[in-house]
Formats: structure tokens, sequence, C-alpha cells
């Protein structure tokens, strides 16, 4: 695990563009958007690059100006693009239209023909592994073939290199073929993996039943997993390390919408453990960059810097911790 301590990441799976409206403005009642990018695993790298940490990005993008728009926002990002592969024929950036409110709030997820899914496995054998500390992904990489078999050579190939693998779980129904494959597939991604972050509907969801949930996460800690974080909502997480169980809470905030904390808790969680925070500081770091994103437009551009998450955490004290 001392990998993540470099602060230096490579990140494999999708890059897309994010279309939302002014808040509280429904998309079907839209005169304007403004686009950003999108996609978990290039807001993952944005947030870790945001809070001072390098990432990396292994994809493809679609051929063409949207591809190109989200090339030159990973740029603006500051994340590197140098395993970024642009493909031709009929694939397409995936794009998300999601709304800043949460009442009747709407998300549309475009992902037909995605361009990411075309990437293969001399993608990511092309990645010099040795110039990481440490591999992310997120589970819609493992949706479609090539890239389900091409984001598993990559973690043979970083665990090779000695990179721990770190797995969000980020289960999309709509990605995949069937519930069944998915199940197996994730299943399979999660056994292989360092860190697994996920909430009680994903780890229910590969283990079964939802009530079997739990005992999924604190079992994978226990074989496989030196780190496992499983997220209840508004009930806070409870984190596996060490033969220990760490329950924290949530930061209290108005929600302007329900996207982006995921991937901002994940950012939060690795540069704090990077940045020599102990396990339980660094979930509570991750907890709050969720809060600062939910409370913002936008995923990548709602993102902390340092400024601003130590900002935020002055004004709020610490949830008390969930029993």
């Amino acid at each position: 695990m001392d990998g993540i301590k470099a602060n230096n990441f490579v990140v494999v799976g999708r890059v897309g563009m994010d279309l939302f409206p002014a808040v509280g403005v429904a998309v079907e009642d839209a005169d304007s958007m403004t686009a950003d990018m999108g996609g978990s695993s290039a807001n993952i790298a944005a947030g870790i690059v945001k809070l001072g940490g390098k990432a990396a990005l292994v994809t493809c993008v679609s051929d063409d100006a949207i591809g190109q728009f989200c090339r030159n926002k990973l740029a603006h990002y500051g994340v590197d693009a140098t395993y970024v592969k642009s493909v031709g024929g009929e694939a397409r950036n995936s794009l998300a239209l999601y709304e800043s409110r949460v009442q009747g709030h709407q998300s549309v997820i475009y992902r037909n023909g995605a361009a990411d899914f075309a990437m293969t496995t001399a993608d990511v054998e092309a990645v010099d592994y040795a110039r990481f500390g440490a591999l992310v992904t997120a589970g819609t990489v493992f949706a479609s073939e090539p890239s389900r078999s091409a984001a598993f050579r990559a973690f043979e190939l970083a665990r090779a290199a000695g990179l721990p693998i770190i797995f969000d779980v980020d289960y999309r129904p709509y990605s995949w073929p069937s519930a069944q494959v998915a199940e197996e597939v994730l299943s399979k991604a999660g056994a292989m993996s360092d860190v697994i972050v996920g909430n009680d509907d994903e780890f229910g969801f590969m283990a079964g039943a939802k009530d079997k949930g739990l005992e999924m996460a604190r079992a994978l800690a226990a074989t496989s997993a030196k780190i496992v974080v499983y997220k209840m909502g508004e009930h806070g997480a409870i984190t596996f390390a060490d033969g220990e169980e760490i329950r924290t809470g949530i930061y209290e905030v108005r929600a302007l919408k329900p996207t982006g904390a995921g991937d901002s808790f994940m950012a939060g969680l690795l540069t704090s453990l990077a940045d020599g925070h102990d396990l339980k500081t660094a979930v509570l770091r991750g907890s709050a960059c969720a809060a600062i994103v939910v409370a913002k437009p936008g995923c990548a551009p709602a993102m902390p810097y340092p400024a601003d998450l130590d900002k935020f955490l002055a004004a709020h004290a610490s949830p008390t911790d969930v029993t």
C-alpha cells in the first residue's frame, strides 16, 4: 500500500462530456447548458490533481470534436493524457445530462457505442506502470469488451509492477449486458483489488442480495483487500482494515444534486492517505470532498482544491460516527 503515498496514480476508465442547465432548471426547460468533463475515472483523476496529486488517464475517446473537447478538459484539469487514444468509426464519447436540483432530479446518460469500451489489451500494455504508485479504476470499465479484458490485463500488469489496485465498484446497470454478467465480473474485480469502495447497493448486488452486502465487504477485507469502504449514503460509512471496523458519519450540507459525490470521495480519500493522514481521517476528508461537490453545480469543476477542503473542514464539525 506504500504506492498510494507516491500520490501518482494511473487511472483506467472513461472520460466524457457533461451537460447541465442552471441551478434548479429541468433539462426539458433549459435554454442553455454548461458543458464540462464527465466520466467517473476522469472525474477521479481531476479530483486527485486538484488536491495536489498526479494522475494519468488510460482510455479511448472518439476521433471527433467531442473527443477533442474531452482531451482539452483533461489538459485543463492537469490530467496526463499520454495514454488516451482516439478511435474512429462509429465510436462516440459518453454524454451525461443532469440537473442541479434534488427534488425531481433527472440524469440521462448516453452510452451507445461508447468510445471508452474500445480500449484494448494493447492499449494497457503500452502503459509504463513503473511511473506510478497505484492503479485506480471504476466498475464501468468492465461492462463491455474489449475494455473488460483490457482492464483485467491492466490489473495483472499493475500487480506485476508492485502497484496496489484501487477499485470503485460504480455499478451502472445501463452499461451491462445483464445483471448476472455484472455480478460475476465485478466480484472478480473486487477479489483482485487492494482497496474497494462501494455503496450498500453495490456490495449487495455483488453478494446476490442487499442484506448480504455488509458481510461481503467484511469478508473481502478479511481475505484479499487491505481496505474496504462500505458506504451507506446519509448513514455514513463503515471502513474495514487490519481487522478493525471504522464507522464514520457524513457532513450535512444543502445538496444541489446527487451526482459526483463518489468520484470526489475517492479523490479525497486517496490524496489524504498519500498526504499521511490516518485512515479514519482520510475517510472523513473524502466525505467532506463529497459534500462539497453535491453542494455545487457540475462534477469536475465542483471538486475542491486544498484551500477549499481546509475551509470546509474548518467550518464544519466532524460528523458523529455511525453506530
